[in-house]
């Protein structure tokens, strides 16, 4: 009982201290944060996707960084402070999940351990895709909870709330909840099946639908099914079965290897077909491992940014895989040594999510970069100056010589030295300053210039929130900017130019630009990556 109770406390503490460690520290510029920022701010000032503004998302990714904002203010720290709430929240969750299927406790905290530091403690800040499984994983815990829950009065309610946060994962990324609704489905039928009572899943799926009706009829007013990705036009389908199973049998390795112990387990672990689908807890589990696998065999090619965007599913396979192979093994799961065991071979396996922090304290490497020389005058080559880097106005600065400033929007923020000074010749500008009522379009990655400068977002159904061609945006809303821009309607006009990405800013737009304004000012993007410049644009004197 004393080792049950050490383990619980470990497995909060850790799920804790991993989320609270960001706040630390000081951050690079994040790439894409931008969206992030301009969805939560806007929000937390009245404003309704569809009606205020255009993007094929739903908008519920947005709705605990805008209480943050609230809260704290619209700083770009202030997402990573939402960040640890979700991240806390999604642990806590993680381990609910765990303890609902009886998992041992010792395989429990390990599993704890390699969830945090894989999905929670990777993501310091918040983004569609991971909000996306964390509403969906909460949906599935208020699934188990119904199915496992003695008390028949309150079991409704889990039921109830799990349609609720199957909604909000589908309403934050539209891939992610509609496999959750598939998974919470399979369990639920399995569940029916095995209690011969039906109710449930017709309840479940009932309950998913009103919600999304009501919230579908509520938008409709506005121009939701031109926005809102279900697949029709101007969208371009982007769920390829070919894609699918190309990347599983090419790539996928874990998945397979997953796949392939999971099975063998659950096959050494029942002597008949009827005892296999008897056991209602090891089936439910079973069938959870195996959904979450299907899930992020399917989200890796749907949500392929970031790369490792379905990196949860080690977490559930590692769960089923020991919590198994050690009642299979007959091993004394409460020895000292099966839990250092455990833990030690979590962080050695994932040591690269946390060995840049430890390299930066207590390492100090000799890296020789750019061409050196040795004390008898040779040319030295080595692992870290190989390759040279390239020169010329459009090289990306590396993260370590970027630099904090003044802006209060950037607390904690590094941008390169080049950028800092980019915006602050921006901030002087006289149509910056000098007018209260200023049109600002902003297509950079700079959209904390909204709360800076200040100037007022425009709120327009037909306005896109993001403005990648072909994604976020299409040619009706490149259009519109167009006609505004040979219209003179901005004051200002900011334009990141990355001619290496596809339309990522629609290159349409800066041909108009170029046209119609003058260009009186350019600054390095705030990239770690792919190079861009932001350009300022003010009207023709």
């Amino acid at each position: 009982m004393a080792q049950k109770k050490i383990l619980n406390i470990s497995e909060i503490l850790i799920i804790v201290a991993f989320a609270f460690f960001p706040l630390f520290l000081s951050f690079p510029f994040r790439v894409n944060i931008f969206l992030s920022w301009e969805g939560a701010y806007r929000l937390s000032n009245g404003q309704l996707p569809f009606r205020d503004f255009g993007i094929p998302l739903g908008g519920m990714y947005w709705v605990v960084p805008a209480i943050f904002f609230k809260i704290f203010g619209a700083q770009l720290i202030t997402l990573v402070k939402a960040q640890v709430f979700i991240n806390i929240v999604s642990g806590l969750v993680f381990r609910h999940i765990l303890v609902t299927l009886s998992v041992t406790p010792v395989v429990r905290a390990a599993s704890v351990l390699l969830y945090t530091i894989t999905f929670s403690f990777f993501n310091f800040w918040p983004w569609y895709n991971h909000t996306a499984i964390v509403y969906g994983l909460i949906a599935v815990a208020f699934v188990l909870q119904f199915v496992f829950s003695g008390n028949h009065r309150t079991k409704w309610i889990w039921l109830s709330l799990a349609s609720v946060f199957t909604f909000f994962s589908f309403f934050s990324k539209q891939d992610a909840g509609g496999l959750i609704f598939l998974i919470c489905i399979f369990l639920l039928l399995y569940n029916s099946w095995v209690e011969k009572q039906w109710l449930g899943s017709v309840a479940y799926v009932g309950g998913t639908i009103l919600v999304t009706s009501i919230t579908v009829l509520f938008f409709s007013q506005y121009d939701f099914s031109y926005w809102f990705n279900y697949g029709q036009a101007p969208h371009n389908a982007r769920v390829s079965g070919a894609d699918i199973v190309n990347e599983f049998f090419s790539e996928s390795q874990w998945l397979k290897f997953y796949f392939f112990l999971i099975i063998l387990l659950a096959v050494a672990g029942f002597k008949d077909a009827r005892s296999f689908f008897a056991d209602k807890r090891s089936m439910i589990f079973l069938l959870l491992t195996i959904g979450i696998l299907c899930l992020a065999a399917i989200f890796q090619i749907t949500s392929y940014t970031p790369v490792n965007s379905n990196i949860f599913f080690h977490s559930f396979a590692f769960a089923f895989i020991m919590h198994y192979l050690l009642k299979y093994l007959n091993v004394k799961v409460n020895s000292p040594v099966i839990v250092i065991l455990l833990f030690a071979g979590v962080m050695l396996w994932w040591s690269q999510l946390y060995w840049n922090y430890i390299q930066r304290i207590f390492i100090k490497p000799n890296r020789e970069e750019g061409i050196v020389y040795s004390a008898t005058g040779e040319n030295v080559v080595g692992l870290h100056n190989a390759r040279l880097k390239s020169g010329g106005p459009s090289a990306v600065i590396s993260q370590g010589e970027w630099i904090n400033s003044n802006i209060p929007a950037l607390k904690k923020i590094k941008l390169p030295e080049p950028t800092v000074k980019g915006i602050q010749r921006l901030l002087e500008l006289d149509a910056a300053k000098n007018k209260k009522d200023i049109r600002v379009l902003n297509m950079s990655e700079l959209t904390f210039l909204a709360a800076e400068m200040p100037y007022t977002l425009e709120r327009n159904p037909k306005f896109p929130l993001w403005y990648h061609l072909g994604v976020g945006m299409f040619n009706r809303e490149a259009e519109m900017l167009e006609n505004r821009i040979r219209d003179n309607y901005y004051d200002i006009v900011l334009f990141e130019y990355m001619p290496g990405l596809n339309n990522f800013y629609p290159f349409r737009v800066r041909d108009s630009l170029r046209l119609h304004y003058q260009q009186i000012d350019s600054f390095p993007a705030p990239r770690s990556s792919e190079p861009g410049t932001i350009e300022v644009y003010i009207k023709k004197q």
